[in-house]
């Protein structure tokens, strides 16, 4: 998915863990374990839902590229 400034951002959920792991192009981030209902809540995020949440603190770095 795209943001509306063209940056490509790669989602994918682990539903047994309730987290997202979040794609982009330096980096990659995984949120914290959600509850149930933001994870589901989560699911229907557009990328710039997902551009927004990154300017967040509800999320960790797993490395960089």
């Amino acid at each position: 998915m795209k943001t509306i400034t063209g940056r490509e951002i790669k989602v994918r959920s682990n539903q047994t863990a309730r987290t997202f792991t979040i794609y982009v192009d330096t980096a990659v981030y995984r949120t914290i374990p959600l509850s149930g209902e933001e994870f589901r809540s989560c699911e229907g995020n557009t990328g710039q839902d997902w551009a927004e949440f990154l300017k967040t603190e509800d999320y960790y770095l797993v490395r960089k590229r």
